[in-house]
């Protein structure tokens, strides 16, 4: 089938890609996961029974909430729950009592704390709850009380966003700065990859401790967000450029960068008009691939206390109280952050493998 047949009956090459990429069950499935992930990220707000600073100090470690639809008697009803309350043993454990004297029910669009839409409409409507002095732990309290739950909802704000604004940074310097490299080759060829080379002779965890350790203790958590993503960035951008300057260098020859030379195109509307578009199937792939490491990256940070600080919840710092023995002997249900962590970065891996098998050439060329 001829290109002009091919474009005529949609058989187009990106969207033969995918085709193979929806007939991928586990791709598939792992960017519905990543979806649900991120959809819920922006919903945070109204999907939290509680703020994330909403803490009971005499409630700290409370066991996942149970939801109970038949009474002491017997009788069916809607999901409810009792309230509890704690006393300690004689080896000072925390002990959880539950009072059954009265019911709350669970509800729907309920009042709650107040929190913004997207940073700008203001609301306090949650998706569930129930009425005080009873409280909904679904996945269990913290330390302090809170509910892991709504933590983890908005630390999926901080965790998720810093891999895709991370990789954005980055993936701009890289295809900007490897692309001219490869483009006008010679001494700027040269002074660029050496630059390259010095910053990937420096271990990246490393580096990232030292850049972090260089800055004051005492700066917001907004600060360090963007903190932690400019180093990110500056850490990941010269392995990419590296990549992006070979495929450059074997571009620049083409007719149409000859064309657009002698339309009097810069070099660098060169490099984005026409080299960086013929590199979208390695930039998607690369892409996807290398947001995991971002959110790992911040991920060890927090859990050093180099990261977002406490109250402000981030997937890093929450899996901080899971570092002791005890804590994940006593409390399994600390361990929820880092199943969130593992179930993304797996996600993101599988998506990267099923987009790598979908834009292989050498597949494409298998099945014409």
């Amino acid at each position: 089938m001829s290109a002009a047949n091919s474009a005529q009956y949609g058989f187009s090459p990106m969207r033969r890609a995918l085709r193979r990429l929806g007939r991928n069950p586990v791709a598939l499935a792992s960017a519905w996961l990543l979806a649900a992930f991120y959809l819920s990220a922006i919903a945070a707000g109204f999907l939290a029974p509680y703020h994330f600073d909403d803490e009971r100090r005499d409630l700290s470690y409370h066991p996942p909430t149970a939801l109970h639809v038949r009474d002491a008697a017997g009788a069916w009803h809607w999901p409810f729950v009792y309230t509890t309350s704690a006393s300690f043993d004689r080896f000072y454990r925390r002990q959880f009592a539950v009072d059954t004297a009265k019911q709350y029910p669970l509800r729907f669009w309920v009042k709650g704390s107040h929190y913004r839409i997207l940073g700008l409409v203001p609301s306090d409507r949650h998706l569930v709850g129930v009425d005080a002095p009873a409280r909904i732990y679904l996945l269990g309290a913290d330390a302090r009380g809170r509910d892991l739950l709504s933590r983890i909802l908005y630390g999926s704000q901080v965790s998720l966003s810093i891999g895709l604004a991370g990789v954005l940074i980055t993936f701009s310097l890289g295809l900007l700065i490897g692309g001219l490299a490869g483009y006008l080759g010679g001494w700027v060829d040269d002074v660029i990859m050496r630059l390259c080379e010095m910053l990937m002779m420096v271990p990246g965890f490393y580096l990232l401790l030292a850049l972090r350790a260089a800055f004051p203790p005492q700066l917001s958590s907004i600060a360090v967000y963007w903190l932690i993503v400019v180093i990110l960035s500056f850490i990941g951008w010269a392995g990419l450029a590296r990549v992006v300057r070979g495929m450059a260098a074997s571009l620049r020859e083409r007719e149409f960068v000859t064309a657009a030379k002698v339309a009097g195109c810069t070099p660098v509307g060169i490099v984005w008009g026409h080299l960086i578009p013929n590199m979208a199937s390695y930039t998607i792939i690369a892409a996807t691939l290398s947001v995991p490491g971002y959110m790992l990256g911040e991920t060890a940070l927090s859990l050093l206390g180099l990261g977002i600080q406490d109250p402000h919840a981030s997937w890093g710092n929450l899996l901080s109280e899971a570092m002791s023995i005890g804590q994940v002997q006593f409390h399994p249900w600390v361990l929820w952050p880092g199943a969130f962590i593992s179930a993304t970065v797996m996600a993101y891996n599988l998506l990267g493998d099923g987009l790598r098998d979908a834009f292989d050439p050498r597949l494409e060329a298998g099945r014409s």
